[in-house]
């Protein structure tokens, strides 16, 4: 119980740093992001406008932008574009007269295309008609020129910037996954003293309800050797007939108590074998048949033939006497109750469904809660489902299977159990 405990602990905390340690790199990431390509925009705004600008006979180089260094509304995070960085910047740029013919080229602020690559890449723009974009490895702004006659194409080598970007994000990837490892580690090493408590304090609960169970069957096994003495002496009477049917049902409950006890801790493990699960089935109706009997209950039983399975047989038995039971208790008088037992793929599914006068409140799978009462004026003759449908579930689970139980209608509940 305490590696199990140990186990759940060591997923909630290290799911709850992953969620945290995505938010934390995203948020990083997605700023730099953000503010890397709000840089480049008022870069290539500025250049644009200032080439856009200049006079269109001036040859060679374009002039150096004009730069005030100011922040624009909304910069909070970027910092300003300033002329150190329209130095270091690379781009070229390619002017287009009325007819959309390339009138003239810059290639003097970069070294790795030539005119012809820069025409080329301008006329490609041109003729889609884009006014801003990203073409391979250059982001390019469209402005007509100053003087009207034509129009300017700008294209920035953002290479540099994007290889930054992917650095970063890198990096912070591969701190990020050391940090979780590191964290994982501080985890599982500190885990069994944050689990220490709880786990002594469930420790404490099963040992209390084993030790309780078998303290309790000494005078429960008395109380019903002394009611069935007196029932000779005497003879039967519905005091002496309520008296063995409450200590059977207490007796049904410490069993259920203690096979939750010992399956939770893991260490009760009953020989597995190979036995026909349709002749197990066939063998424990008969007993509840006649029990339903007498609330004018017919069991319809569906049950198919050489269904062999491999398990503990008596973990299985339990488990049938508990849906069985809690069928024809639960069941109004005249109702109906099914049982089916059939192959289906590779599993073995069996449905125990019955009829009853009013349904739970709660969700289906809170019907396996222990000591889950599914009306809270129910008598003590009632019961709650709890227990027995708890011990139901541990059964399963240790047989490697799944149970669960849905409302059908207004008045009708089904336990399907796959194993």
């Amino acid at each position: 119980m305490q590696k199990t405990l140990q186990k759940k602990f060591v997923i909630t905390a290290m799911a709850a740093i992953s969620v945290l340690l995505l938010i934390l790199l995203g948020a990083i990431n997605g700023l730099n992001f953000w503010q890397t390509d709000r840089q480049t925009d008022r870069l290539l705004e500025t250049l644009t406008r200032q080439a856009a600008a200049a006079p269109r006979s001036e040859p060679g180089m374009l002039p150096f932008p004009d730069m005030s260094g100011k922040r624009e509304p909304g910069d909070f995070f970027s910092p300003p574009v300033t002329e150190d960085h329209a130095m270091s910047a690379r781009y070229f740029c390619v002017w287009f007269d009325r007819e959309g013919s390339v009138a003239r080229t810059d290639i003097g602020r970069i070294s790795s295309v030539s005119g012809e690559e820069a025409k080329e890449y301008a006329e490609k723009i041109y003729e889609q008609g884009k006014e801003s974009g990203r073409l391979n490895r250059f982001e390019y702004r469209r402005m007509p020129a100053r003087d009207g006659q034509g129009e300017l194409l700008l294209f920035l080598d953002t290479s540099a910037q994007r290889y930054a970007l992917l650095l970063v994000l890198a990096l912070s990837a591969g701190i990020g996954i050391l940090c979780w490892f590191g964290m994982l580690l501080l985890v599982i090493l500190l885990s069994n003293k944050a689990i220490l408590p709880i786990a002594r304090n469930l420790e404490k609960q099963k040992q209390f309800v084993t030790d309780a169970g078998h303290e309790i069957k000494t005078p429960l096994a008395i109380i019903m050797a002394n009611t069935e003495a007196m029932e000779l002496c005497g003879g039967e009477t519905k005091w002496s007939r309520n008296i063995k049917a409450q200590t059977a049902r207490l007796g049904g409950l410490m069993q259920n108590l203690l096979v939750l006890a010992r399956l939770d801790e893991g260490v009760w493990e009953l020989p597995a074998s190979d036995f026909s699960m349709s002749r197990l089935l066939e063998e424990a109706l008969p007993t509840f048949c006649e029990s339903a009997a007498l609330k004018n209950v017919m069991i319809e039983a569906k049950i198919g033939q050489g269904i062999e399975l491999h398990s503990n047989r008596e973990n299985l038995l339990r488990l049938v006497s508990i849906l069985l039971d809690n069928a024809v208790k639960y069941v109004p008088k005249g109702g109906e109750i099914a049982v089916t037992l059939k192959r289906q793929g590779r599993e073995t599914l069996l449905q125990v469904e019955n009829d009853c006068e009013e349904l739970p409140v709660d969700e289906p799978e809170k019907l396996f809660d222990r000591f889950y009462r599914g009306d809270s004026a129910r008598t003590q003759k009632s019961g709650g489902y709890g227990i027995g449908l708890s011990a139901a579930q541990a059964i399963v689970e240790n047989c490697k299977g799944e149970i669960r139980a849905e409302y059908r209608g207004d008045s009708r509940i089904v336990f399907t159990v796959r194993i």
